[in-house]
């Protein structure tokens, strides 16, 4: 007899095969001009080295290695103080991993997921309710086309928002601080509130404090700022800044 496939969620990896292959390619060609040139043995030592860190990267982001993507995602709900009560929104929702989750948590609660789904990362509105049916949580859950700058929503619909490492992503705003505000005018007074994002990076954000000032200039009760990077499950070598070293969570309540 047979074995019946059992279906599971498909949610993919931060760390595209292509930031392994190409400098992997890359290494090799330079490996290979060596025997003519052996000053490029540098070079090809180089590229093989950001392969391997690479590799190394999107091990650690799968459930079989370091699992961090779950456990970044996951940092998310434990600062989330929501009662779990109406309706909640997943902005820029990827494969739909972190609405997911937060619809076992709250088992109350309507979770909406929006997404643009270009193709630059694989995810889709399809996917994502193929995730939602087979953790079982597809009734509770709708996925809908949009851009963060411009959520399809009126104002203050929603009792909880939260995103995870979307905003700096948003290409049709350059003030990537507009786009926290727009999440903001969806938000139900007293609703709950956690983004993360790339919130130490100067050259998108400024500095934190201004951004927390300019955020709390905007009438929002209650906003703090914790550095996911000092979690102690975050290996060291994926603290540099172009991985995961500027993250945090902006979080508090409207």
């Amino acid at each position: 007899m047979g074995g019946q496939m059992v279906e599971k969620s498909e949610y993919g990896n931060w760390v595209s095969k292509k930031f392994i292959h190409i400098p992997g390619v890359i290494s090799l060609v330079f490996f290979g001009l060596a025997l003519l040139f052996p000053v490029l043995v540098i070079l090809a030592a180089l590229f093989l080295l950001v392969s391997i860190y690479f590799a190394y990267a999107r091990y650690q982001f799968t459930p079989q290695g370091g699992n961090l993507q779950h456990q970044i995602r996951e940092l998310v709900l434990a600062h989330l103080d929501w009662n779990g009560e109406g309706q909640a929104l997943d902005i820029g929702c990827g494969n739909a991993p972190l609405t997911i989750m937060l619809a076992h948590k709250y088992p109350k609660a309507r979770l909406i997921g929006i997404d643009y789904w270009g193709k630059k990362w694989g995810y889709s509105k399809n996917i994502c309710e193929r995730n939602a049916r087979v953790e079982g949580v597809n009734e509770r859950v709708t996925f809908q086309t949009a851009s963060a700058s411009a959520l399809p929503f009126g104002d203050e619909c929603f009792g909880a928002i939260v995103s995870n490492l979307v905003f700096h992503e948003v290409s049709d705003t350059r003030d990537k601080r507009e786009v926290i505000r727009e999440a903001f005018r969806v938000a139900k007074k007293g609703s709950k509130f956690v983004f993360q994002d790339l919130f130490l990076a100067k050259r998108i954000y400024g500095d934190i404090d201004d951004l927390l000032g300019t955020i709390r200039s905007w009438g929002i009760r209650k906003v703090e700022f914790i550095e996911t990077r000092k979690a102690a499950f975050i290996p060291r070598m994926l603290k540099l800044p172009f991985m995961l070293g500027t993250i945090g969570l902006v979080t508090g309540e409207k």
